[in-house]
C-alpha cells in the first residue's frame, strides 16, 4: 500500500488527529520509537524494528518532502565488497555481510542492480605496495574471489583501463540506493509504521512521569511523542544531538566525493 504520509490537515493538529463534531478529540499517538532521518540507515532501522517487534508503533521523521533525499539519493551507487576497511573492524564486518544482504533484498524486492565488478589499478611502480596491502585487507575481511590481474587480463574486463597491475573484485556492483530506500519505506508502511515527511526536528525533550519519555518538536508545529528516539540523520546528526541537549562535540566534517559518468 501507499506510504503512510500524513495529510496537511493531520499535521496542522500536531499529530493529534481532527476533532469530530459532537464528540471528543482522539488521544494523541504515542510511538514506541521515533527514528529521526528517512535515509537508508533510518529506514532500515525502522524496518528491522518492525520485523523484530511487530506490535510496536514506529515513526520515521524527515525534514524533506520525500525519503532518501540527501546522501542516500546522491552517491555513486556502488555496492562495496569490503576491501578498504581495517581487518577486524565493525565497518569491515558490516560491509562484507551487508553486500550479500543487499543483493538478497534487491532480488526479493525486484530492485535492478548490476554486479559489474571493480578494478583497483596501480598505474605506476610506487603504487604496487599499496595495491598489495589492499589485497591483503580484502582477503582478511573475507571478500570473495579477489584476484590480481595483469594488464592483458584486466583489459578484457575494461579495454580502456591502463596500468601495470590491478585487483579485480567481481562481486562489487552498482544500484540505485534511492530506489532501495523507497522500497524500505514501503516495507515500513506495510508493517504499520508511519513515515512523517516534511517534519524537520527542532528539539527533543525528555518528559518523565507523563506516560511518554520524549517529545519531538518539529518546525512545522507538529509534536511527536515517543518512548525512544533514534537519530539516523547523517551529516546532520551532530546538530540534532546538540539541539537535543547533547554536547557540540564531536562535530561531523563532511567530505564530498566526486565521480564521473561515462557517455559510453
Amino acid at each position: 500500500r501507499s506510504l503512510a504520509v500524513r495529510s496537511a490537515a493531520w499535521l496542522a493538529t500536531g499529530g493529534r488527529g481532527s476533532r469530530r463534531l459532537g464528540g471528543t478529540a482522539p488521544e494523541p499517538v504515542i510511538y514506541d520509537v521515533a527514528v529521526i532521518g528517512a535515509g537508508i540507515v533510518g529506514l532500515a532501522t525502522a524496518r528491522e524494528l518492525l520485523l523484530r517487534y511487530p506490535g510496536k508503533k514506529v515513526a520515521v521523521l524527515d525534514k524533506e518532502p520525500v525519503v532518501g533525499f540527501h546522501q542516500t539519493g546522491h552517491n555513486s551507487g556502488v555496492m562495496h565488497a569490503g576491501i578498504y576497511y581495517a581487518p577486524g573492524s565493525l565497518k569491515a564486518k558490516l560491509c562484507v555481510e551487508g553486500l550479500q544482504l543487499a543483493y538478497a533484498y534487491c532480488d526479493a524486492r525486484g530492485i535492478p542492480y548490476e554486479k559489474c565488478g571493480k578494478l583497483i589499478v596501480a598505474v605506476t611502480e610506487d603504487e604496487l605496495p599499496g595495491l598489495e596491502q589492499l589485497y591483503k585487507r580484502g582477503v582478511a575481511n573475507g571478500v570473495k574471489d579477489l584476484c590480481f590481474m595483469s594488464p592483458a587480463e584486466f583489459k578484457k574486463v575494461e579495454p580502456h583501463c591502463n596500468g601495470i597491475r590491478a585487483i579485480h573484485s567481481p562481486h562489487t556492483g552498482i544500484v540505485d540506493w534511492g530506489l532501495f530506500a523507497r522500497k524500505l519505506a514501503e516495507d515500513v508502511s506495510e508493517s504499520n509504521g508511519t513515515i512523517l515527511v516534511s517534519h524537520e526536528v527542532e528539539s527533543v525533550e525528555q518528559v518523565f512521569g507523563s506516560g511518554t519519555d520524549m517529545v519531538v518538536k518539529c518546525a512545522n508545529g507538529a509534536t511527536v511523542r515517543c518512548q525512544h528516539a533514534i537519530f539516523c540523520a547523517g551529516a546532520f546528526a551532530d546538530r540534532l544531538a546538540h539541539k537535543s541537549g547533547g554536547t557540540k562535540l564531536p562535530i561531523i566534517i563532511p567530505v564530498r566525493g566526486e565521480y564521473l559518468e561515462l557517455a559510453e
